[in-house]
């Protein structure tokens, strides 16, 4: 029987370097070359950036969840889930160690997906971190539920025409290359009738209408794109996987991009946690700390409760990926580390915002960027209302209706079925009496 919760010593060695690499090298970046993680790299940023990326290849933790094949150290989900509880301290982080949303899911349908030549073209520049990408599948019409889409792919002759709208694109402004789902077949199930395509982001016809910002960013500032393919004309080497394939591929997608958002938000979590103590531990009031009052106390412990809770399910889910190597498989519980994630990033981030005071609320503080990710986390791949739908139907898979009109735990029936199966030994209890 194996059951441990200890890291392997060589891994952990390497962990401790990330968390004293990530504290003293690379969040400074956030400070000094903030909102530009997705903007290709020139000039200065190049010369500070380049060799952090390489260093962290010479550590061996560079995209440590893919393949040697793909230019990672085959670690796994499991490893990269500690790993990510470091590197979800920083925005800039994910990028300098090579495993940046949404570029490792994307990378990752290529890797599963893609031809050799689409692999050349779109997947090792990715790899590399010297290009970006982005994933165009919702629409403004439609969200949650893709088989609303009517994003239209037509063949005419030996190409694909593209027309369609593409809502909340991110990171398109910036990307190399856009993986766009379209409708190919609508005579068909939406579920075989979506294709997904790997479309240049300067192809005629691409238009980037408006760059929406969340808030707090300036109008047509922001990195989630409002898109307009408009006649868009692709090779037949344009289509990734097969044709009506896009369903099979997004959840592939999707079920990675998920469980990595959970892994980072632990190190965002346990940040504001770590604020919070150090505020409690250095702030008096009313003739005491706050570490000594009770509310406080109080923040603290629930915080901690909810922190390691999510912390040791998210890593349970990354070991399971690794063990069955199938997401499908571990869909229910993806999706509920991806219900969960939202209210845990809030709850401690508003909790650390309180013992702040009015600090916690002023942009000289991180709390409402927090908060504000958190409901963003509630939303991204997927809202948490429609995951807590498949995990309730996931979780009732495992169960019967009971076969009477009394629910099996009912006790006068339990009690008559336990004096059934024990019946001689009550009659000779009763005669001895």
């Amino acid at each position: 029987m194996a059951w441990d919760f200890e890291t392997d010593p060589a891994y952990q060695k390497q962990l401790d370097w990330a968390a004293e690499f990530v504290r003293e090298e690379v969040e400074p970046l956030d400070l000094v070359f903030p909102h530009l993680q997705f903007v290709p790299l020139e000039g200065k940023r190049r010369e500070a950036i380049d060799p952090l990326k390489e260093e962290v290849r010479r550590q061996g933790l560079w995209a440590t969840h893919l393949g040697p094949e793909l230019g990672g150290q085959g670690y796994g989900q499991l490893k990269l889930a500690l790993l990510n509880e470091i590197l979800g301290r920083s925005s800039w982080a994910p990028i300098v160690f090579g495993c940046q949303a949404p570029d490792t899911g994307n990378a990752e349908i290529i890797a599963h997906y893609g031809t050799p030549e689409q692999k050349e073209r779109y997947l090792r520049p990715l790899l590399d971190g010297e290009c970006f990408s982005s994933y165009s599948m919702t629409e403004p019409h439609a969200g949650a539920d893709p088989t609303l889409f009517t994003t239209r792919a037509v063949p005419d002759g030996d190409e694909w025409v593209i027309n369609g709208w593409k809502y909340f694109s991110s990171n398109a402004k910036t990307a190399s290359f856009l993986i766009v789902m379209a409708v190919t077949n609508p005579d068909v199930s939406p579920y075989k009738g979506m294709s997904m395509f790997l479309v240049p982001t300067d192809s005629p016809g691409v238009n980037i209408v408006r760059n929406v910002g969340l808030y707090g960013e300036r109008m047509n500032e922001g990195s989630h794109a409002l898109i307009h393919y408009e006649d868009v004309r692709v090779g037949p080497d344009a289509l990734l996987g097969g044709d009506g394939q896009a369903f099979v591929i997004a959840q592939t997608r999707l079920g990675g991009g998920r469980i990595h958002h959970a892994m980072r938000t632990i190190g965002m979590a346990q940040r504001a946690m770590d604020m919070m103590c150090e505020r409690a531990l250095s702030r008096q009031t009313s003739g005491s700390l706050l570490a000594e009052k009770q509310f406080v106390q109080g923040y603290i412990a629930d915080s901690y409760a909810q922190l390691i809770q999510f912390r040791l399910f998210v890593l349970y889910t990354a070991w399971e990926i690794d063990k069955y190597n199938d997401y499908k498989r571990v869909r229910k519980d993806i999706a509920t580390a991806k219900v969960v994630m939202p209210t845990v990033l809030h709850d401690i981030a508003w909790r650390a915002m309180q013992v702040h005071g009015a600090l916690g609320t002023t942009n000289e503080m991180p709390f409402f960027g927090m908060i504000h990710g958190a409901g963003v986390m509630g939303l991204a791949d997927g809202p948490t209302e429609v995951h807590k739908v498949t995990v309730a139907r996931q979780v009732l898979r495992d169960y019967q209706p009971s076969d009477d009109i009394w629910p099996t735990e009912w006790a006068p029936k339990k009690i008559e079925a336990a004096r059934a199966k024990f019946a001689q030994y009550l009659e000779l209890e009763v005669g001895n009496l």
